[in-house]
């Protein structure tokens, strides 16, 4: 009886969930490894009828996804980096902290909020400890295997903190933690055909196809290492280098008039993009490496050197060991060395297959629905 009675009061409480339109707060500005999962998360909710809101930053990586992704609500926030603590510029940092956390309460009253999920950064903070002080259910994801700064102190925060791995689990010994893994955008799911990538790209088939890029944190000299080994290795290799805006025109002058390296300043069309290629070099955020494993492309992963806490290099580790990736540290590498570790992963087919399903191996598919899920168990 007691059995048959706990079957029906969770059949209720699911009933309820369905019935019931939630409104979520997605705090996800400030880098594309915030945003683009938060943008995930989002996608999920709508298509299960609740109504998400994704509280951004000001960056230009967040003006253009709240201008791709139209079909959402946005709200603009202050990102504020936390300064040291015995730094003079606390005190102006704490003004602005109230401030926000202000703002993010009337955000909150506003779109009448059941719930607020911060996925990491200092965008987060506010909006997740403001959700708490009003009572509601609150969380934070994190993607990396070492968590950042202010998802372990905003974890004190949160009703349920959800990682992307279980390496990160001990770094939260006093919350409750979910592993749900990291969500990729709905755009990943069907991507074009190969044949149709390399034409948009102006690239051949039947030659190898390198994607390199160095997500919203900037990659300038890992950019010059591409555009040197691109040269060393001739027309047999082709390239697609996404350089960033910042960077974009002196990469094209790097490369010069090398009809097999396309250059492109910024790329809204990732999955064309991966769908073009065979082998992949970039830093090693927790969002891309959560694209890469959905798509079971092998990598070269170069962290980006001034991480937080060096967080990129201890993701990169744990795809090595894996199986999945190579881990290239930026200061070890030269134009030619990049070209001979390029060029051994090419020939070496049977080691490229495997990687690519080591990786593969490594993807959660379902954690959008799976975040959902804890998030309508606990609002």
């Amino acid at each position: 009886m007691r059995g048959d009675a706990c079957h029906q009061g969770e059949a209720t409480r699911t009933q309820n969930l369905v019935s019931r339109e939630l409104s979520v707060v997605i705090a996800c500005g400030g880098t594309g490894g915030h945003l683009f999962p938060g943008i995930a998360v989002a996608e999920e909710l709508k298509r299960r009828g609740h109504r998400p809101l994704l509280l951004i930053s000001q960056k230009k990586v967040d003006s253009d996804a709240s201008e791709k992704y139209g079909d959402f609500e946005f709200e603009t926030v202050a990102a504020i980096a936390k300064p040291p603590t015995l730094s003079p510029k606390m005190l102006p940092f704490l003004w602005r902290l109230w401030k926000t956390i202000g703002q993010s309460k009337r955000l909150l009253v506003d779109h009448q909020a059941d719930a607020v999920i911060g996925m990491g950064g200092f965008t987060s903070l506010p909006p997740v400890y403001a959700g708490k002080k009003m009572g509601l259910m609150t969380a934070m994801h994190d993607s990396n295997a070492l968590p950042g700064k202010s998802n372990r102190l905003g974890s004190r925060w949160c009703t349920v903190v959800l990682i992307g791995l279980e390496a990160a689990r001990s770094y939260f010994p006093n919350a409750h933690v979910e592993v749900t893994g990291t969500p990729v955008r709905t755009e990943f799911r069907e991507l074009p055909s190969r044949e149709e990538a390399l034409a948009k790209y102006g690239l051949q088939a039947g030659k190898p196809v390198v994607l390199s890029f160095g997500g919203s944190q900037g990659a300038r000299k890992m950019n010059t290492l591409v555009a040197e080994a691109s040269r060393e290795l001739g027309e047999d290799v082709q390239w697609l280098q996404i350089a960033g805006r910042a960077d974009g025109d002196r990469v094209k002058e790097l490369v010069g008039e090398r009809p097999n390296h396309a250059v492109l300043g910024f790329c809204d069309d990732m999955p064309s993009a991966y769908a073009a290629s065979d082998l992949v070099i970039s830093r090693s955020g927790g969002a891309s490496l959560t694209e890469l494993a959905f798509l079971g492309i092998p990598a070269v992963l170069v962290p980006y050197p001034s991480a937080a806490d060096d967080h990129q290099t201890c993701n990169a580790e744990s795809f090595q060991e894996a199986g999945a990736a190579v881990l290239a540290q930026e200061r070890d590498l030269d134009g030619p060395r990049l070209a001979k570790l390029i060029h051994e992963l090419l020939g070496a087919s049977d080691k490229l297959e495997a990687m690519g399903e080591a990786m593969r191996a490594l993807s959660v598919d379902d954690s959008a629905a799976r975040i959902c899920e804890v998030l309508l168990s606990e609002a």
